[in-house]
């Protein structure tokens, strides 16, 4: 029986494997391995296409999330806005601040942070928004935005599935005072291990964040600063820019899967993904929902079709904060968390691939 992953790296590296070996033998070569040319030009790159001044690697998305709130001076005693469906490092991140994660209900057809919700948990000591782009779809900036303005909050997005999705024509990334991405593997744009990257139009905070990731130092043996070692190396940033020339073709043709799910799903006795007027998603994953999901996701893997679940337990709900979140009620956080189901997407997908995915959710 042929099966069908939830993500193929493997056959998206294979395409373009000549280009990602002569970026290898170029670092190689090179003898230089951490903050070097690969990473000047990656984040020149990388700031052009998401329309802003500023790209600074780093790490990973948590720690692009951190050392933002860090940046922006955000710690102990202060309360940070996040989604309540996300992944856990939106959360992390605020709390490895020393600062309070505040969660906010998804608008339920789109999953992401419902602003008409926001209003009601700022208090005097809210000093950030955190929305998430969640499954390559752009939250609703706009009234977000115009919350944040209203109560002097900064807005910093975390925008790690959401490589190219756009919002009203601009890109994710490019919405708030500054955004945190990852180069996850299976990201839209991914790396070959952790990577991240801080995005912003503030000069002033990218250079916090440049000293910041590099020991708190601009020159060598000099620390004005208390930093970390946060660097995205020469190896990620050579195979990113690879990849990057590649991210609209790859990001249309999910778009092309996405349609074809739609088309075919369009009858199933499902909820299919909702893209509002205002968002160009990227597709970063395909979400259904139903109230028999496990049996559904049983069902899908005995016809070899792989699934995943985004995301099974929320953040209020994991071992880590429980105790804090014990009297806290979510229930549109914890009904996704029930229903939801993540079907197989990638660029080169083929379409006997998605009919056969199709079908095998139509039969159950």
């Amino acid at each position: 029986m042929k099966t069908i992953p939830f993500y193929n790296i493997g056959k998206l590296n294979e395409a373009i494997r000549v280009n990602l070996d002569y970026a290898y033998n170029r670092v190689m070569d090179s003898g230089l391995f951490i903050l070097g040319p690969e990473l000047e030009a990656f984040e020149v790159e990388f700031a052009k296409y998401c329309q802003v001044r500023n790209c600074i690697g780093v790490g990973n998305g948590l720690e692009a999330l951190r050392l933002l709130l860090k940046a922006y001076e955000i710690g102990p005693g202060d309360e940070v806005v996040v989604p309540s469906n996300t992944f856990i490092a939106t959360w992390l991140a605020v709390t490895e601040c020393g600062a309070v994660p505040v969660p906010v209900e998804p608008d339920p057809l789109t999953h992401n942070i419902d602003p008409s919700r926001i209003d009601c948990v700022i208090t005097k000591r809210t000093r950030a928004i955190i929305p998430v782009h969640l499954y390559g779809q752009t939250a609703d900036m706009d009234p977000i935005k115009t919350i944040a303005e209203r109560h002097g909050l900064v807005v910093i997005e975390d925008a790690a599935q959401a490589h190219g999705a756009r919002y009203k024509g601009r890109r994710a990334g490019s919405l708030g005072h500054a955004a945190a991405t990852s180069f996850y593997p299976g990201k839209n744009l991914g790396a070959f291990g952790d990577a991240g990257a801080v995005l912003t139009n503030d000069n002033s905070i990218a250079e916090k964040i440049r000293q910041f990731r590099n020991y708190g130092s601009k020159i060598k043996y000099e620390h004005r600063i208390l930093g970390c070692n946060s660097r995205l190396d020469e190896l990620q940033a050579a195979f990113l820019r690879v990849k990057i020339g590649l991210l609209d073709k790859w990001n249309e043709l999910r778009r092309g899967v996405a349609e074809q799910y739609s088309t075919f799903l369009a009858r199933a006795d499902l909820i299919l993904p909702t893209v509002p007027e205002y968002a160009e998603p990227v597709w970063h994953l395909y979400v259904i929902r139903s109230e028999k999901r496990n049996d559904l996701q049983k069902h899908l893997k005995e016809q070899g079709v792989a699934t995943m679940i985004h995301y099974p337990i929320p953040p209020h709900r994991q071992s880590c904060y429980k105790s804090f979140y014990k009297n806290i009620k979510l229930p549109i956080a914890d009904s996704l968390a029930s229903e939801v189901l993540s079907l197989p997407i990638y660029p080169l997908l083929e379409p006997d691939e998605i009919k056969m995915v199709a079908d095998a959710v139509r039969g159950f």
